[in-house]
């Protein structure tokens, strides 16, 4: 069973696109994703807006910075 994970992204962000893209596949696989707008979310770390996209695990906290692949995002829900 894959971790819950949020990925913090900026609306109309290029980046945060592509993120995205590359985490549906694992999407259609089990990974629960919940997207938030960083400019949304009230009481996170300032350096979450600078970092996004970022992906968090819920269950640990722990971070994967963008860029990332599937194979490295695999990896991080280990």
């Amino acid at each position: 069973m894959c971790p819950e994970c949020q990925l913090f992204v900026v609306l109309n962000c290029s980046r945060c696109a592509l993120a995205e893209s590359t985490l549906l596949p694992l999407v259609e696989h089990g990974l629960w994703l919940e997207l938030v707008d960083v400019h949304e979310a009230g009481g996170l770390p300032p350096s979450y807006l600078s970092r996004a996209p970022l992906l968090r695990r819920v269950d640990t906290g722990a971070t994967l910075d963008w860029p990332f692949n599937a194979d490295q995002v695999v990896h991080f829900l280990k």
